[in-house]
């Protein structure tokens, strides 16, 4: 049976994993998970583990007779749709549930191959291990974290995501299994998830890591969701697009729970709750991720010199010209955004913005630098590519997404700058743009028709839109810098500095 198989209206899904008697992860995160993603969840238990949020204290291992009893009590009575395994403790219970699986054939089976504990212990010993790995050969989706991944591709842990994909990639040809890579061991603000089949990459979802300790049982959630909307008709591809929208929700809900004080819980069943207030907006989520991005502009070198006035003239020339560049390919994707707009009101405010940019801005930049050419610099190239890249993608919602930090952003560090301000500051003209209360408002209607972009997107769309926001804010930051950076290049190469 594959993901894409028709299946019942309520799938009827089997957790075969350990509990979790804060109710966090284990059986009782499955059960939850199951729910929320329209299931009904049946469990067999495999170990009982006495934790919390703040860790495991004991793990009593039921004898594995009365495992394949439990297996068999429900499969004898009950049509299984899905089946989820999680906590499988050592080799002679891996080795129930082959059996038990070699006899019934035909089940949809999603792995969660519970192998390295959270500090980097191996939990299984060599045998289990081995008996997991062969166990793959019959699942089809097994959901490692990177860690885990290496354990079971007997390779070394990968470091980059380009790496574990590949690892991913020679992990399904050996197993036949597909691969769900899950980027949270990575560093950086993306957290990135992808299906990959022995023929690659089919499916890949980015975004943005939440800042939260509500993270316990995360593992356990997600394959229990890709399993029951596996059993659902739901292929891997709109299956990961769901489940990680779900659970970031889950995540940034969790807190609201108030349970426990270690790693706590996610909110499983946020969705179930409307009379409930959402704790943030899409917006209000994606300007507080990008927090990091915005310390780094406000405290660079261009934009602390432009608010003291100190930024050498030369350095300020420089980035106009590259701002002019910007400023004409922006306007044009501004335009896009009003072509695609589905509201009036909305079209009209991307056409005035369009215009803006023109006529307003590009005058500021004439009267400081005049109309002389310029190349454009790498950093202007890759922000505008990015742009023009989201609106031929043709999504509404991920091209405001992208074009919106230019708005916000802008205006954050004008009321840094309307504080600095004074009528002897070098730069007086430039501050005011964008202190100026007339952008200020320009700015909340964006973010407001961002918000509304947001809530009539699809869940697909959210994170493409949470990727593509984030990456604006990467490539301000870059465009913030590049004027210092390019212009020490060009002086300590003993030519001429660009724009001076």
């Amino acid at each position: 049976m594959t993901a894409g198989a028709r299946a019942p209206r309520v799938p009827r899904v089997l957790s075969i994993a350990g509990t979790d008697p804060s109710g966090g992860a284990g059986i009782q995160a499955d059960l939850k998970s199951i729910a929320a993603m329209g299931g009904y969840g049946m469990a067999v238990v495999t170990a009982l583990v006495a934790q919390n949020t703040r860790g495991v204290r004991a793990v009593h291992v039921p004898p594995p007779e009365f495992l394949r009893t439990q297996l068999d009590a429900v499969g004898d009575d009950v049509e299984i749709d899905a089946i989820k395994i999680g906590m499988l403790h050592s080799e002679p219970l891996v080795a129930v549930v082959d059996d038990w699986l070699a006899r019934r054939g035909h089940d949809l089976v999603v792995l969660d191959p519970v192998m390295v504990a959270t500090s980097g212990d191996r939990l299984l010993d060599p045998a289990a291990e081995a008996a997991i790995r062969a166990l793959c050969g019959r699942v089809a989706l097994v959901t490692p974290n990177l860690p885990e991944l290496a354990v079971l591709a007997e390779e070394p842990v990968a470091r980059t995501w380009l790496d574990a994909l590949a690892q991913a990639q020679r992990f399904a040809r050996t197993s036949g299994a597909a691969v769900l890579v899950k980027g949270g061991h990575l560093d950086g603000d993306e957290c990135p998830d992808a299906i990959v089949t022995p023929d690659g990459v089919a499916a890949e979802v980015l975004r943005r890591r939440i800042a939260s300790t509500n993270t316990h049982g995360t593992g356990c959630s997600l394959s229990s969701a890709m399993a029951t909307l596996g059993a659902s008709g739901v292929g891997w591809t709109g299956a990961l697009a769901r489940a990680t929208e779900w659970l970031a929700g889950s995540i940034t809900a969790g807190a609201a729970l108030g349970v426990g004080r270690g790693n706590g819980p996610v909110d499983h069943l946020h969705e179930l709750r409307p009379h409930l207030p959402s704790p943030v907006s899409w917006t209000e989520r994606a300007w507080a991720g990008a927090a990091p991005l915005r310390a780094a502009v406000g405290s660079c070198a261009f934009v602390e010199g432009l608010r003291t006035g100190e930024l050498d003239e030369p350095v300020f020339a420089w980035y106009l010209q590259q701002d002019a560049l910007y400023l004409s390919e922006y306007a044009r994707v501004l335009a896009r955004a009003s072509a695609l707009a589905p509201r009036g009101e909305e079209q009209v405010f991307w056409a005035e913005a369009a215009a803006s940019a023109i006529a307003v801005e590009s005058e500021l930049h004439r009267s400081r630098v005049g109309a002389d050419a310029a190349d454009p610099a790498a950093a202007t190239l890759a922000y505008t590519d990015h742009l023009h890249a989201a609106s031929a993608r043709g999504s509404y919602g991920e091209l405001v997404a992208a074009l919106l930090p230019c708005f916000w952003l802008y205006s954050d560090v004008g009321e840094r700058f309307a504080a600095a301000s004074h009528p002897d500051h070098p730069y007086r003209d430039w501050l005011s743009t964008y202190a100026d209360p007339a952008f200020a408002a320009s700015t909340r209607a964006a973010i407001e028709i961002v918000e509304r972009a947001a809530a009539d997107a699809s869940a697909a769309e959210r994170e493409r839109m949470s990727v593509a926001f984030t990456r604006s804010m990467r490539r301000e930051l870059a465009f913030f810098e590049a004027p210092v950076t390019e212009l020490a290049g060009a002086t300590s190469a003993g030519g001429p500095a660009r724009g001076a």
